[in-house]
C-alpha cells in the first residue's frame, strides 16, 4: 500500500482435534489435524496477497503449523510471542463441553456466551486484553506506513482483542461471532487520526 495505512491482520489457527471433538484447548499444545493442515494451506496465498511484511505468532503448535505454509508463501519469518496465547482454563482444558456442563453447569453457559470473567479458573479478562492489546500494539508500531502486519493467535483472545483495540465499551466484543478455524481480522490504522477501523471480520480463503 501507498497511502501511509498501517494494516493489521489477526489470523486464528486452523482445526484442530480438539476443535473438532469440541474440547476446551486453552493453553494446552494441541497441533492440527488433516483439514486443519488443509485450511493452512488454503490461507497461505490468501494472506501473501495482503503483503505482510511483520508475521507474529502464539507459540503454539496450532498456531506455529498455521503459520508454517504462510511464512514459506510470504517469505518472510515469523517471531513466536507467548502474549498472543489463547485463554488459559486451567484444570478445565482437556474437557469436552459435554464434560463440562455436566461438572460446572454455570462455567459452561458462562463459556459459550463469552462471558469468560464467569469462567471457573479461567484467566482474568482483564489480563488477556492487556497482554492481546501490548503484543499487538508492539506490532502496529514496528510497521512502517503503508505496511502491514500479521498476528497469528486463537479464537477467544482475538475476539476480546478486536473489540479492546476498537475502543468499543467492556463486553462489547461478545457480539462478534467467533472466529472461524482460520478466520482473519483485518484493521488499518490511517495516519491523519491514528484510529484503528474494522475493515473486515471472519474472511476465510
Amino acid at each position: 500500500m501507498s497511502d501511509g495505512v498501517r494494516t493489521l491482520v489477526l489470523l486464528r489457527h486452523g482445526r484442530t482435534p480438539w476443535n473438532h471433538e469440541g474440547r476446551i484447548q486453552g493453553h494446552q499444545d494441541v497441533g492440527l489435524d488433516d483439514e486443519g493442515q488443509a485450511q493452512a494451506r488454503r490461507t497461505a496465498p490468501a494472506i501473501a496477497a495482503l503483503e505482510p511484511t511483520l508475521i507474529w505468532s502464539s507459540d503454539l503448535e496450532r498456531t506455529r503449523q498455521t503459520v508454517a505454509p504462510i511464512v514459506e508463501a510470504c517469505r518472510v519469518e515469523a517471531d513466536f510471542d507467548p502474549r498472543l496465547r489463547e485463554f488459559g482454563f486451567g484444570p478445565y482444558e482437556g474437557l469436552s463441553h459435554a464434560d463440562l456442563e455436566a461438572r460446572d453447569p454455570a462455567s459452561h453457559a458462562a463459556l459459550r456466551r463469552g462471558d469468560y470473567e464467569s469462567v471457573t479458573h479461567a484467566e482474568d479478562t482483564a489480563a488477556v486484553r492487556d497482554r492481546m492489546v501490548a503484543v499487538l500494539s508492539d506490532l502496529l508500531s514496528a510497521l512502517e506506513p503503508g505496511q502491514t502486519g500479521l498476528a497469528v493467535s486463537h479464537g477467544a483472545a482475538l475476539r476480546l482483542a478486536t473489540g479492546a483495540l476498537l475502543g468499543w465499551p467492556e463486553h462489547q466484543f461478545r457480539t462478534l461471532q467467533g472466529l472461524h478455524n482460520c478466520g482473519w481480522v483485518v484493521l488499518r490504522q490511517h495516519a491523519h487520526d491514528g484510529l484503528l477501523r474494522l475493515e473486515a471480520y471472519n474472511r476465510t480463503a
